[in-house]
């Protein structure tokens, strides 16, 4: 009888023992499920350079960038186009046309940096420097506009873009606790933004820094000097095709 309690207490903790391990187990692929996961999402909300700092050391990114280019798009009269299609309809429609809009990013290596309602915000040139960033970008502009194009085939009302370029100067960084985002500031943006807002309806306006950049890769227009909030008179050109 010694015998079989000393075996049943040692059967029982080796029960016990394996339960517990397996528990763990269990436990610690959890975890790493969900760490992978976080990470993931991460990811697809941050550039991944970006990212890995902020999972590092958590401290505030913030970043100087000499040389990028910016580029506005939106959909011209998309608020009057709201009333005339349902909720569901037109989040499907900007999905439709964001999603192609993410995979032609992707192929040139730019980063999408936001959509506010049916504006579209790309940068090229960071986080990691590109000194074609100018040409990659308005490379892009017109595959925009060639995409748009094709999703327009057999629609009685066609969905035309608006898009601005700007080359220069910004700073980089992220913001935000709990919902980050990564975000660009400076003049640079804010005239990139003019460049759309002040731009002609299925056309790419530029500015002259980004001229200078793209002269000999593009046909260029010169549209002449307008107006442009807070910078006054500056020369624009419209970017009509490749050389």
């Amino acid at each position: 009888m010694h015998i079989a309690t000393h075996i049943t207490i040692f059967g029982a903790i080796t029960l016990i023992t394996l339960f517990a391990s397996l528990y763990t187990n269990r436990v610690e692929t959890s975890l790493e499920f969900e760490h992978k996961r976080s990470e993931d999402l991460l990811f697809n909300i941050l550039p991944r350079s970006v990212a890995d700092r902020l999972i590092e050391d958590h401290k505030n990114i913030a970043d100087s960038f000499e040389n990028v280019s910016v580029l506005f798009a939106d959909i011209v009269g998309f608020t009057s186009m709201t009333s005339k299609i349902s909720p569901e309809n037109l989040v499907s429609m900007l999905n439709n046309i964001f999603t192609k809009l993410d995979d032609l990013a992707q192929k040139y290596g730019l980063e999408k940096i936001k959509t506010i309602g049916d504006c579209y915000m790309v940068a090229s040139g960071l986080p990691e420097k590109n000194a074609d960033h100018a040409i990659h970008i308005t490379n892009f502009a017109l595959d925009m506009l060639d995409v748009m194009a094709l999703m327009n085939i057999g629609k009685e009302e066609p969905i035309i873009l608006r898009i601005g370029i700007n080359s220069g100067p910004v700073v980089a960084g992220v913001i935000g606790k709990k919902k980050f985002i990564y975000d660009l500031w400076g003049d640079t943006v804010n005239v990139a933004s003019r460049m759309e807002t002040n731009g002609i309806a299925g056309q790419i306006q530029i500015t002259e820094a980004t001229f200078n950049l793209v002269s000999g890769h593009f046909e260029i227009i010169e549209r002449g000097e307008i107006n442009i909030k807070g910078k006054g008179m500056l020369p624009t050109f419209i970017v009509s095709g490749r050389k």
